[in-house]
C-alpha cells in the first residue's frame, strides 16, 4: 500500500467513525469483503447495483404498510427505470421528486377502476426511527460502469438509496483535486452512481466542499458553522455535523434543494451553510 493511499485511508477513517459513533449511521468497509447475492453483505447482485433494493424494499414494506409485492416491483421499476436520452441532471430531478414526494404505483378500487397511490421511500417526520431510516455509508465499494470499474471513498445510502457522495485526499493535496481527478472521472465511467445523488461532498480532511450534481467546482462552498454563534471552521469533521446529522439531512433533502429552469436549462442548487442557518433560525 502507497504512503499516500495510506494517508487517503486515515482521512476516510475518521470520517467514518464520526459518521458512526457521533452521528447515528452504520458505516461498513466493502472492498474485498463484500459479498454479492441477494443475501449477500448488501444484496447487490451485481457491482453495477447502485439501489440497494434489500434496504429499498423494506422500507417501502415498512413505511406503506398497505402496499402489496405487484405494487413493490411497480415502485422498483419506477425508481430504477430512465430515458436512455435524459441527461444525468434531467434523471436526478426525476429520482429526487420521487424520494421526496413518493413513488406513484397502481391502486385497484372495488368498482374496478385505477388510481395512483404515493408510496413514501424516506420518512421525513421521523429522520432517528432506525426502524423507519436506515442510514449506511459503505467506504471503498466497487462500482462497475458501462465499460469501467471504479471505487468510491464512501457512498451515503437511506433506504438503499445512494443520497451522499464523499471522495478524499490526503491533507497535502488541494480539495479541487478531488473535482478534478476522482469526481469528473466517475460521472464519465459510473454516471448512474449520480441518479439519486443529493449532496456531493470533497475534502482533504482539514477542507472541505459541498455542492450539487452539475455544478462547476468554484460552485462547491464550504459548511463552517452549526450555529450562527460558531466562529467557523473548514474541516470535513464541521461539515459532516452539519449535514450529516440526521435531522439536519432530511431537512436539506426536502426543503433546501431547487432545481432551477429560469434561464432554459437546468441548475441544481443547495442552501448555503448561512442560508439555512438563517432560515431555520
Amino acid at each position: 500500500m502507497s504512503y499516500d493511499y495510506s494517508e487517503n485511508i486515515l482521512v476516510q477513517e475518521a470520517a467514518g467513525n464520526l459518521l458512526e459513533h457521533e452521528l447515528g449511521w452504520e458505516v461498513k468497509f466493502a472492498y474485498n469483503t463484500e459479498i454479492l447475492g441477494e443475501n449477500g453483505t448488501f444484496g447487490r447482485k451485481s457491482y453495477k447495483d447502485i439501489l440497494l433494493v434489500r434496504y429499498f424494499r423494506n422500507a417501502l414494506k415498512v413505511l406503506n404498510p398497505w402496499i402489496t409485492p405487484m405494487q413493490m416491483d411497480e415502485a422498483q421499476r419506477k425508481m430504477e427505470s430512465y430515458l436512455s436520452t435524459a441527461s444525468l441532471l434531467q434523471i436526478n430531478e426525476e429520482k429526487y421528486a420521487l424520494i421526496r414526494d413518493g413513488i406513484p404505483v397502481t391502486m385497484k378500487k372495488p368498482n374496478g377502476q385505477s388510481e395512483e397511490k404515493k408510496a413514501q421511500i424516506v420518512d421525513f417526520q421521523n429522520p432517528t426511527d432506525q426502524s423507519r431510516n436506515h442510514f449506511l455509508a459503505i467506504k471503498e465499494l466497487k462500482i462497475h460502469g458501462e465499460y469501467y470499474r471504479r471505487r468510491t471513498d464512501i457512498v451515503g445510502f437511506v433506504n438503499g438509496i445512494p443520497l451522499l457522495f464523499v471522495e478524499l485526499k490526503k491533507n497535502t493535496v488541494d480539495v479541487q483535486n478531488a473535482y478534478d481527478d476522482n469526481y469528473t472521472d466517475y460521472l464519465d465511467t459510473i454516471p448512474h452512481l449520480f441518479h439519486y445523488n443529493a449532496f456531493l461532498m470533497l475534502s482533504n480532511g482539514v477542507e472541505a466542499k459541498v455542492g450539487t450534481l452539475g455544478s462547476k467546482y468554484e460552485f462547491f462552498h464550504e459548511w463552517k458553522r452549526l450555529s450562527e454563534a460558531d466562529e467557523g471552521n473548514v474541516a470535513l469533521e464541521t461539515m459532516l455535523r452539519g449535514i450529516c446529522k440526521k435531522e439536519n439531512f432530511f431537512d436539506l433533502l426536502e426543503n433546501f434543494i431547487l432545481y432551477d429552469h429560469s434561464d432554459g436549462r437546468t441548475v441544481k442548487i443547495l442552501a448555503r451553510n448561512h442560508q439555512y442557518l438563517g432560515v431555520n433560525q
